[in-house]
């Protein structure tokens, strides 16, 4: 098995960095990728970071966190989830060159044909201990995540912020602003969480940028999606841990002194709606539940809560989740089974449920719509069935009319009477 020429690869780079235009650097990559780099068995990915992106913490080792620009293969082939597998153990190079007109990060990876994949000899690991929707673990320990679609950047008025830079438990979000936003009213404000089974996907792939950014243009909000922890690098309770700090971010800017120019001079902190699909959905009610039990600043207010196809337990899928936390606290953890407290506490006036015929999760969103009117909370709640909808498909099937109809929705609820509560 031979190794790539690590030193051809750094002069090849060198001579590719020099490119001030993004279009004549992708062709000059395509040729290095095709002629100089590519081995037998080793792919070569390169990628294009411009400068407003080197602020930004996608620089490391992760190849879904930055964009690809180029490679041996088509983007299709090289999805994780099909034919090649990116992991720790499976890199063999990664090296980055900057100067100053662009970054340019190299990784290889071992390629591996399906029967490997299927094997899981592709990174030494022959015995599969437990099988997850999203994942297998081996019995080495090891874990597979089996879907991690690639970044994607919409054309639109959108960008990327830091919520927090901390490198054990950095945060980060994707914000969105609707496409003609009238710059002299204040825009409600979305926290959305993106659905993910704790474990995949993402704020930056193109199926949730372009779900928020439909929301934000429908509703007339400025949408703030959130990238959070998931498995197995950060495992629960950290995401919940995220989905709070990011609401705590998104007050920080009630004086107009945040971090965010946008939200600084755009947002309508009197008017913040928490929504969430899947997995979101469970983080948006923990989020709410919170801020029923904090003292939020006097000019900030929580006016609704939106969960899409939300996750909880009881119905049978709460082993995945288990198997997840690093706290063992059971099947009944409040975060997977609220509690009555939790639900009479929830800090908002308003909240949309939304489900799906055909989403397995279909009668956990029904218990707890009926939880929430047993609990003694004091706002409203109101359930609705979108017909023909399998789980998040209005997310991954957006031109669908019932897809449309979960969006429509959406933007109703949030401005229903234009509502101050």
């Amino acid at each position: 098995m031979k190794v790539v020429d690590t030193l051809e690869v750094d002069r090849a780079v060198e001579e590719l960095v020099k490119e001030d235009n993004k279009e004549d650097f992708v062709l000059k990559s395509e040729e290095i990728v095709e002629k100089k780099i590519i081995e037998d068995e080793y792919d070569c990915i390169l990628k294009y970071l411009d400068q407003e992106r080197n602020r930004l913490p996608f620089r490391h080792s992760d190849i879904q966190r930055t964009p690809m620009v180029s490679c041996g293969k088509s983007t299709e082939e090289l999805n994780p989830s099909s034919t090649y597998i990116l992991t720790n153990s499976s890199l063999i190079k990664h090296t980055t060159h900057n100067n100053g007109n662009c970054t340019v990060e190299l990784y290889f990876s071992k390629h591996c044909n399906n029967q490997e994949k299927e094997s899981g000899s592709y990174h030494g690991r022959k015995e599969v201990s437990l099988e997850f929707p999203f994942f297998r673990v081996y019995k080495d320990g090891g874990v597979e995540l089996l879907h991690s679609p690639p970044v994607f950047y919409p054309p639109c008025d959108v960008k990327d912020a830091v919520i927090s830079s901390d490198a054990c438990a950095p945060v980060t979000a994707r914000i969105f602003l609707p496409k003609t936003p009238n710059r002299n009213n204040k825009l409600p404000v979305l926290l959305f969480f993106h659905g993910s089974g704790f474990c995949a996907n993402s704020a930056f792939t193109e199926e949730y940028s372009n779900h928020v950014a439909a929301i934000a243009n429908e509703a007339k909000v400025l949408a703030v999606s959130v990238e959070y922890a998931k498995f197995p690098a950060r495992p629960p309770p950290e995401c919940y841990e995220d989905a709070w700090r990011s609401l705590q971010w998104v007050v920080s800017h009630v004086d107009g002194d945040g971090p965010e120019p946008w939200l600084n001079d755009l947002a309508d902190l009197q008017r913040v709606f928490i929504a969430g699909s899947g997995t979101g959905g469970n983080l948006s009610h923990w989020v709410a539940s919170l801020v029923g039990k904090t003292v939020l600043p006097r000019r900030v207010s929580v006016e609704g809560t939106i969960l899409v196809h939300p996750f909880f337990g009881g119905i049978g899928d709460d082993d995945q989740w288990l198997f997840m936390c690093k706290e063992k606290n059971g099947p009944e953890d409040p975060r997977l089974k609220p509690r009555a407290e939790d639900l009479q506490s929830l800090g908002c006036k308003r909240v949309l449920v939304c489900v799906a015929e055909k989403d397995p999760l279909l009668v956990a969103g029904r218990n707890y719509v009926t939880a929430l009117k047993k609990s003694g909370w004091s706002g409203s709640v109101e359930l609705v069935e979108h017909q023909g909808l399998g789980h998040c498909e209005h997310v991954y099937k957006p031109y669908e009319d019932n897809s449309r109809q979960v969006l429509k929705k959406i933007a109703s609820f949030i401005n229903e009477k234009n509502c101050r509560c």
